[in-house]
């Protein structure tokens, strides 16, 4: 591509799209590399970030296969354009202004860093309990989550 004439920028975006969308959370690295390698062309140009491309390239066609982050998005927009938004759980509103406590506002919440097993509480809205938008595959590190 940079043979070509393509522009060095466009070639990192594109990497830096195919680290969420193709490889997503199988490996969380290859954002970081291809970001790095971003940065990169930025900062020291060519001909040497072809260098950082290639690496990058190489890095994110390697890597374990993931589009659950992508799909995930993607589900949740959809219902957001077909149902509307729908307000927060009273437990999750702001609780800091005089009269949230009359109105339920944050009662009834724990932190999951204070209380680990409410880290997996449901904590959509009403009408949207129970969906499941992130279904992690069982590839690379998302496998690992699978596992648990």
């Amino acid at each position: 591509m940079l043979e070509g004439g393509e522009d060095a920028r466009f070639i990192a975006r594109r990497i830096v799209i195919a680290a969420s969308e193709d490889v997503g959370n199988a490996d969380p690295r290859a954002l970081l590399v291809a970001v790095a390698a971003a940065q990169a062309v930025e900062h020291v140009g060519l001909p040497e970030a072809q260098l950082n491309l290639a690496q990058a390239a190489i890095y994110v066609a390697r890597a374990p296969k993931s589009n659950a982050a992508a799909q995930a998005i993607w589900r949740a927009r959809e219902d957001v354009r077909r149902e509307g938004i729908a307000a927060p759980p009273p437990m999750l509103r702001d609780s800091h202004y005089r009269g949230a406590e009359a109105r339920g506002h944050g009662s009834g919440y724990v932190s999951p860093h204070d209380d680990a097993s409410r880290a997996g509480i449901d904590h959509l809205p009403e009408g949207l309990r129970g969906r499941a938008y992130y279904r992690p595959s069982p590839n690379g590190e998302e496998a690992e989550e699978t596992a648990r």
